[in-house]
């Protein structure tokens, strides 16, 4: 039954893409109540397999014991590594937290140069990641270069290399940032505050419509801003930490302190790294002055009556006099 299930899903899955399924691969299980079974009292697992009923021992962690104790599981996945040996991914449903009330707001500017910039000074440099993965890039390039034209021997070990180098980087990306992640929600948690981040949704087409030139486009392309976005969500839910999505338009050209943008169109204060208003003549970290923006835009979007900026502000920023000034409510 549970076979049946994953083929349907599947078939689904393809459908709404307009892929055809073409072959199943022996790589997990679904088992349900019916066919799997958690005991406590000595630490084992019960599975329906093809001969049979079988119990295992499990061999997990303190942390793993912890979240174990007292449930009673329902539903397993039995997945199968490269090397052939097997795993199970238990899954245990908890109630989240309601979120705490709170009206300070810390703001998260994401990007490339910097990973992740708060409001509240916390830094995430991107520089080492940079070079980290553009040595990725010149290895794959290398070996791509061996797997095509080297024997046939030669061929074959350079296209193993290439498979484990695939997975080494994105376990690589993925650990930043749960790091990343975790501190940023552990940062709010400690500040009684909710976390404001700008919501990036088609990001990757907007960029690569600038002209930019086959290494830039990679090293954006590349970089998961989608899956950052993923663990400081789920996060903050399990963490009872509120978090807002806010709209990014001007985040990056209006000045924090007076609100002001650049009063020519197509224009802006922000050259790089730098940003200097030239109403105000604030001076600062560009990240670190669109942190604070998203800040302030995520502060009204939680107490949308107060003296801050409207909630509705990215929708309704609109060139009136020179110099403009972002409306406030």
């Amino acid at each position: 039954m549970r076979a049946i299930a994953r083929v349907c899903s599947n078939r689904k899955t393809a459908k709404q893409n307009g892929k055809p399924v073409r072959a199943f691969k022996p790589t997990s299980v679904d088992y349900d109540a019916r066919i799997f079974a958690f005991r406590e009292k000595d630490w084992t697992v019960s599975l329906t397999l093809v001969g049979g009923r079988e119990r295992f021992k499990l061999a997990i962690g303190n942390y793993q014991l912890g979240l174990l104790k007292g449930t009673s599981p329902s539903s397993a996945t039995l997945c199968k590594r490269q090397d052939g040996s097997y795993y199970v991914n238990i899954q245990i449903k908890s109630e989240a937290p309601d979120p705490m009330p709170s009206k300070r707001v810390i703001g998260v500017d994401m990007g490339r140069r910097d990973i992740a910039v708060t409001s509240i000074g916390d830094k995430w440099d991107g520089q080492q990641i940079t070079d980290i993965r553009d040595k990725f890039v010149r290895v794959r390039a290398s070996l791509q270069q061996k797997a095509s034209k080297g024997t046939r021997s030669t061929r074959r070990r350079a296209r193993q290399i290439l498979q484990r180098l695939s997975g080494t980087e994105r376990r690589y990306q993925t650990w930043l940032n749960h790091n990343i992640s975790k501190l940023i929600v552990l940062s709010a948690l400690q500040h009684n505050a909710i976390i404001a981040i700008e919501d990036l949704t088609g990001i990757r087409e907007r960029t690569n419509q600038q002209p930019r030139n086959k290494t830039e486009r990679r090293r954006s392309n590349s970089w998961a801003f989608f899956q950052l976005r993923l663990f400081l969500s789920y996060k903050s839910v399990k963490l009872g930490v509120e978090l807002v999505a806010v709209n990014p338009a001007y985040t990056s050209q209006t000045c924090h302190k007076c609100l002001h943008i650049h009063p020519a169109k197509g224009k802006s204060y922000r050259s790089g790294k730098a940003f200097k208003c030239g109403h105000c003549d604030n001076h600062c970290d560009a990240d670190e002055n669109g942190s604070k923006v998203i800040e302030l835009v995520g502060g009204s979007v939680n107490n949308p009556r107060g003296s801050v900026l409207s909630c509705n502000l990215a929708d309704h920023i609109r060139a009136t006099e020179s110099p403009r000034l972002l409306a406030v409510g």
